[in-house]
C-alpha cells in the first residue's frame, strides 16, 4: 500500500521533515519539525485537517527547534517523544550556538504515543530515547538519527552509545522485512535491504 507524505528539509544541518498524513489516526503527523517552522506549516496546510500532531525521534536541537512556533501557525494538538530524552530536550546545553540556540520554556512533549496507524519502535544508540515510527502496512520506516543511507547515527554526544546503537539496529530495524523503505533524519532514503546488503558499520 502507497503512503503518501511529503518531505521538507530544514536548518543549517539539513534534517529531514516529514509530514505525513494519517486517515486512520485523523490526523497529519509532522515528524521532526528542526526548523523553518514556517516553511513547514506552509507544506502541512496543504493537507486540510484540524489536527496536527509533532512526533519527535529524539530530543537534540536540531530536530525540535521548529516546535514551539508551529503551535503559533498550526493547530496542533499534541508532540511526542520518548520519555527518556526529556532532559535532553529540556538542557540549556542542548544549543548549536549561534545559529541554533537552546529552546526558551520549551513546549513539554508527551510520553504517551498511541496510533491506529505508526508502530514505535524504541532505538537508543544515538540518544536515550531515540525512536523509530513504523508504518506497517506501508513498509515505511522513519529512522531519525538511527539509521541512514550506507551509515548510522553518531555516538560521541551525550546519552549516546555504539554498542546500544549497533543492537538496536541488527535486533529491532534489520529484522523488519527487506522491502521496507527508510526515511531517516538526514540525507536520501534506503531500504532495509539495501542496509543489510551494503551498510559497513552493521
Amino acid at each position: 500500500m502507497t503512503h503518501k507524505f511529503d518531505t521538507v528539509v530544514v536548518g543549517f544541518l539539513e534534517v529531514n521533515c516529514y509530514i505525513v498524513p494519517s486517515a486512520a489516526d485523523k490526523c497529519v503527523y509532522i515528524i521532526d519539525p528542526g526548523a523553518s517552522p514556517g516553511k513547514i506549516a506552509d507544506a502541512a496546510k496543504k493537507i486540510a485537517c484540524d489536527d496536527y500532531r509533532i512526533l519527535l525521534t529524539h530530543g537534540h536541537i536540531d530536530h525540535i527547534g521548529g516546535v514551539a512556533e508551529l503551535h503559533s501557525l498550526l493547530p496542533v494538538t499534541s508532540v511526542f517523544m520518548h520519555q527518556d530524552d526529556t532532559n535532553l530536550y529540556n538542557s540549556p546545553a542542548n544549543e548549536l550556538p549561534p545559529l541554533m540556540p537552546a529552546l526558551k520554556n520549551p513546549v513539554q512533549p508527551r510520553n504517551d504515543f498511541e496510533s491506529r496507524d505508526i508502530r514505535l519502535i524504541h532505538t537508543p544508540g544515538h540518544t536515550r530515547g531515540c525512536v523509530c515510527y513504523y508504518l506497517e502496512h506501508s513498509k515505511i520506516l522513519f529512522s531519525g538519527d538511527t539509521l541512514f543511507f550506507e551509515s548510522v547515527g553518531r555516538t560521541d554526544l551525550p546519552g549516546g552509545s555504539s554498542k546500544e546503537l549497533i543492537s538496536s539496529i541488527r535486533g529491532k530495524l534489520l529484522s523488519l522485512p527487506d522491502d521496507v523503505d527508510v526515511f531517516p533524519g538526514h540525507g536520501p532514503a534506503t531500504s532495509i535491504a539495501h542496509e543489510k546488503k551494503t551498510n559497513p558499520f552493521i
